[in-house]
């Protein structure tokens, strides 16, 4: 199978990208044909090493920000002559978008275009993120009305990304819960594409061996975005202080534009920025209890980097967390309510948190992202004999 790959975001720091990354590491591993069309701040250029081609583009003048480090390029249907031609020379049997961007969009309408089959992975609630991002205007609406107004926001966006994942043929979701809703709104076929976690890098054994651990480390890490549900992490200190936890300080591992306010609200945390490799991996194990209050992440990569490196977690009852947190073992799922109750539960029965600490890498160690890629392959539509098809010569 040869596939052309185009993905939101490959250099940043977000799931979509990390699973990107991941992606095209299996490629090179197994040596298999694979295209890369991403893009980055690089000028354009072809990169062949053996039967994997990256193909990188950079975004314009014209770009404008999405998030802290994403963006999106309405000009960047100038580089369209350059990706047909590297699609003729790499000759893909399918192509595979992740998403709505403009590379995506430029992936489907090559794949309707040159006529090869089309699959799309889910990776964002893009639906939940456009109710969440419109709160500045529902709540210049009257109370009665803000409620419906953010259902209708959801629905509406809902609908527009089902008819986008509507081209594909085949879909990719990375919970059983998203198939479900997917299968439901675009009728076609949806497998999971569930993530990895690379457990020698994510590792209790990171641990600093300090003889004093008497501060607890609360943890979070991810884009400090107002759909990330991160005012929460203020409440939970004000609770643990209430309840008499005062031996405990939070850890905020990422960037996003909540940063400026978590740092009034959150007095005495500590705030790294954006962590990689070894020094990720150490802050990943100082942790002691890591608190993820996102109700919108479809899969959650960072949880399942804090239960390999022996990490309790708190996550809510919603989205891709759930999912991957056996409650009672390698953490609890709770209500925002009861974040608070949660930790101390844990925090202050040492035999419990020890108990979570082993379970949670045990859990861990069972994930890899070469069965994830290699399912992934395997709900691949068959190779036919239009996938090489006279558009392509």
């Amino acid at each position: 199978m040869r596939v052309a790959y185009f993905p939101d975001s490959f250099h940043e720091i977000n799931g979509v990208a990390h699973t990107s990354r991941q992606f095209v590491d299996f490629a090179r591993r197994r040596n298999l044909p694979f295209l890369c069309v991403r893009a980055g701040s690089r000028k354009p250029r072809l990169i062949k090493e053996d039967q994997l081609w990256t193909l990188e583009l950079h975004r314009g003048p014209l770009s404008f920000s999405l998030d802290k480090d994403l963006a999106f390029d309405p000009a960047f249907i100038r580089f369209l002559p350059l990706i047909v031609r590297t699609l003729r020379d790499f000759r893909p049997n399918l192509i595979h978008i992740t998403g709505p961007s403009e590379n995506g969009i430029i992936g489907a309408a090559l794949a309707h275009h040159l006529r090869l089959p089309l699959v799309a992975s889910w990776h964002t609630n893009l639906h939940e993120y456009a109710a969440t991002r419109s709160r500045w205007f529902i709540r210049r609406l009257p109370q009665p009305a803000q409620p419906p107004a953010a259902n209708t926001i959801q629905h509406l966006a809902l609908g527009l990304m089902a008819r986008f994942y509507q081209l594909a043929r085949v879909l990719y979701a990375p919970n059983p819960a998203l198939c479900a809703l997917l299968e439901q709104h675009t009728h076609r076929p949806c497998h999971l594409m569930q993530r990895g976690v690379d457990t020698q890098l994510f590792s209790p054994r990171h641990r600093d061996p300090s003889p004093n651990h008497k501060t607890l480390i609360l943890g979070y890490a991810g884009r400090l975005s107002v759909e990330k549900n991160i005012t929460l992490l203020a409440a939970v200190q004000q609770q643990l202080t209430a309840q008499g936890l005062t031996n405990f300080r939070f850890l905020i591992l990422g960037q996003g534009a909540e940063e400026p306010w978590l740092r009034q609200n959150l007095p005495g945390a500590e705030f790294p920025g954006v962590l990689r490799g070894p020094a990720l991996a150490r802050a990943y194990a100082n942790m002691d209890l890591f608190v993820f209050p996102s109700h919108t992440d479809t899969f959650g990569n960072v949880v399942l980097e804090a239960l390999a490196s022996g990490v309790p977690a708190l996550v809510t009852p919603d989205g891709g967390p759930s999912s991957i947190v056996r409650h009672g073992e390698t953490g609890l799922i709770v209500r925002d309510e009861d974040f608070a109750a949660a930790a101390i539960s844990i925090l202050r029965n040492p035999a419990r948190h020890a108990q979570m600490r082993a379970a949670a890498r045990n859990h861990a160690l069972a994930a890899s992202w070469d069965t994830v890629f290699e399912n992934v392959y395997t709900a691949y539509p068959p190779i036919e004999s239009h996938s090489l098809n006279p558009v392509m010569e």
